[in-house]
């Protein structure tokens, strides 16, 4: 696995970081990297991400159909309708992370998705803004573990913090990118870095 890459079960060679479980790999090969434009899975993500922060990514996906019950699918203005009664319940579902700054920063963000859905026409125009231009690029598996962030995360970051946003910083929003296919973050050889 010197090259960042492992050749699974089914002959194929995937990015090291999905071998540890069949959950990570079902989430590499079907989800990570893809490009999306549904603005529902892009709302459901960024907060999933403000969950992980100080957890693992494994963590967030075990529990990820508790918190899409927890918070009605990450329906955008449901969730901005939620208070003190909905973060209460929360606060006491053992099935979600229960952190009451997390649980308020994403009542807060869906607010904050609707002035932008207003604004730019959907979740998507506004995020897929940010998209770095196409380049050449030939990562390593050290260059991706060590890549944390990138200058369109900064600025990302950035913008969601001018607009009211809570829990994402670079490196947060530089994961959601990965994941959301603005960035193709499959390594060279990896059977999905051609696919997307």
């Amino acid at each position: 696995m010197s090259n960042g890459l492992f050749r699974g079960d089914d002959g194929k060679l995937r990015c090291w970081w999905c071998s540890a479980t069949p959950t990570y790999q079902d989430y590499h090969d079907h989800e990570w990297g893809y490009p999306v434009h549904d603005d529902r899975r892009l709302f459901e993500k960024i907060c999933l991400e403000g969950f992980q922060s100080g957890l693992s990514w494994l963590t967030i996906l075990n529990k990820r159909e508790a918190f899409r019950a927890a918070f009605c699918d990450f329906d955008i203005y449901k969730v901005s309708q939620f208070g003190e009664h909905e973060v209460n319940q929360m606060l006491v579902n053992q099935g979600i992370v229960r952190h009451r700054g997390k649980i308020e920063a994403t009542i807060n963000n869906a607010k904050r998705a609707l002035e932008m859905v207003t604004e730019y026409g959907s979740l998507s125009d506004f995020f897929w803004r940010y998209q770095p231009a196409k380049r050449e690029r030939h990562l390593t598996r050290s260059d991706l573990a060590n890549m944390a962030t990138s200058p369109e995360s900064i600025a990302l970051s950035k913008d969601l913090k001018r607009r009211g946003w809570k829990f994402v910083g670079p490196t947060t929003v530089y994961a959601f990118m990965q994941a959301m296919g603005l960035v193709n973050d499959h390594l060279e050889g990896c059977w999905t870095h051609e696919s997307e």
